[in-house]
């Protein structure tokens, strides 16, 4: 079992995603001693235990005692309960054979269940630590320090899987995405900055991160959070050391930074708002700040006039909101059976293209019109007849268009037995897909987001009850 997936069980048992750090400045010593550093993290231990997912002590506070900080290191992990996982935070990184050293040092002497490391020596470097399946490694993708911009920040000239104009970071986030094959690597985002842990989640999203950052540092707790979690809010360990450290009762503040997460992941929202997953809001909110969603009196292709319209294809305006759109689809498309994706034209191939990039997933479009030169084909891309496509499209209103595409796929001996869209407009596509033998699934539901915009303020009831009457008259 990998390390995130005991972490994760953990955190359902508890229902907490706090990382106590242990963190023994010398200024919260009543000397300067590895015996006080020793000391001050036991007590802060003992205090905090029963809602701690994960310990986070910075080795750099029991270095800084010699041989014998270190030896208090060892006894304050030995200290931890086995059941909670111990984070050492030294932020290692050296080529493979040194790497191979403090990879033995963290995890077989020291007995600590994971580390930070600095990936700025690539891949090779990282091997020796993500060589024990059973110990975690996040790596250093976005600080929370205000100097973290002169390089992490910096533009990339070069693509990566066919995706350009990436940050440092960003890069950081696609590739270690790739490199998690046995659940054992996540990453460091500073909740300092939400707006990049939002990116860093889209390109990365089902990695688990490690958040420091909130409490003396300034990160606002809600604003990480909602940049942070996954879909199934989960996935974020929100780091704070001396805010629990300093306090009177470091008990009762860890319990109450518990609480204060949790009413987050649940949203003191209504219930038809709290089927809208956490981790899916920050999406839901960009698709409407972008212009993709607009309220107002449209004329539709079938002539009807629509109290709002989607115009999913200014997605190609916006690189960061495609891939964040892209890697919505993931979670879908992971529980289903399939060769490649089948993009229909026009707007769903920029996004199947980006979920392509982040799925490895080939991808074929079926041509509105058969090529009349050179192949002459009616399908681009590579297959084989008895392959099984799934269809990505942007919508779903009545389902009628997926038909006609359904029929070239069958027709060139592909199967297809699902249907996956960002938006289902509930306007029968659903139940007349069904029908025809086919399974139809969504991102979100229309209705889903208009109770979501219009609970959190974004837009008025009137509007929310125009289109809600308007999906009456059209089901």
């Amino acid at each position: 079992m990998g390390f995130f997936t005991r972490l994760e069980e953990r955190a359902r048992q508890i229902n907490s995603l706090v990382c106590v750090g242990l963190d023994p400045h010398p200024a919260d010593l009543p000397r300067p001693q590895a015996l006080a550093a020793r000391d001050y993290c036991l007590r802060l231990i003992e205090a905090t235990a029963e809602v701690a997912l994960a310990f986070k002590p910075n080795v750099a506070f029991f270095e800084a005692f010699g041989p014998s900080g270190l030896e208090a290191l060892q006894q304050v992990i030995a200290a931890v309960p086995k059941d909670i996982a111990v984070i050492l935070d030294a932020k290692r990184g050296d080529i493979p054979s040194t790497a191979q050293a403090y990879a033995q040092a963290a995890f077989e002497v020291l007995g600590a269940q994971a580390i930070t490391l600095n990936p700025y020596l690539g891949y090779d470097a990282l091997q020796p630590f993500l060589a024990y399946p059973e110990r975690g490694v996040f790596l250093l993708c976005r600080s929370s320090n205000p100097g973290a911009a002169d390089l992490q920040d910096l533009r990339l000239l070069e693509a990566y899987q066919g995706v350009g104009d990436l940050r440092l970071y960003e890069r950081l986030a696609l590739m270690a995405a790739q490199w998690n094959s046995d659940d054992n690597l996540g990453l460091v985002v500073g909740a300092t900055q939400p707006q990049a842990l939002a990116q860093v989640r889209a390109l990365a999203p089902d990695l688990w991160f490690l958040l420091p950052g909130v409490g003396v540092q300034g990160g606002d707790l809600s604003a990480a959070l909602q940049a942070g979690l996954r879909q199934d809010g989960m996935g974020v360990l929100v780091a704070v050391s001396r805010s629990l450290g300093r306090a009177d009762d470091p008990g009762q503040a860890a319990r109450a930074l518990r609480d204060e997460i949790n009413r987050y992941r649940q949203r003191s929202l209504p219930d038809e708002v709290q089927a809208l997953p956490a981790g899916l809001r920050p999406l839901a909110d960009n698709l409407l700040q972008a212009g993709c969603v607009q309220f107002g009196q449209f004329t539709l292709k079938s002539g009807l006039i629509s109290p709002i319209y989607i115009d999913l294809r200014r997605l190609v305006g916006y690189p960061g909101l495609l891939a964040q759109v892209a890697a919505a689809y993931l979670p879908l498309l992971t529980h289903l059976s399939f060769d490649c994706l089948a993009a229909l034209p026009y707007a769903a191939i920029p996004i199947a293209t980006a979920v392509s990039l982040q799925g490895g997933w080939r991808l074929i479009y079926p041509r509105k019109e058969a090529k009349t030169y050179g192949t002459r084909a009616e399908i681009e891309g590579v297959f084989k007849a008895g392959e099984t496509a799934v269809i990505l499209d942007d919508l779903a209103t009545t389902g009628s268009s997926k038909f006609e595409f359904i029929e070239k796929l069958i027709a060139a001996g592909l199967q297809v037995k699902d249907v996956v869209v960002l938006i289902d407009r509930q306007s029968g596509a659903a139940q007349a897909l069904v029908q025809a033998g086919y399974r139809l699934w969504a991102v979100f539901s229309l209705t889903q987001l208009l109770d979501y915009w219009e609970h959190s303020g974004q837009i008025t009831t009137a509007q929310a009850n125009a289109v809600r009457e308007f999906i009456k008259t059209t089901a």
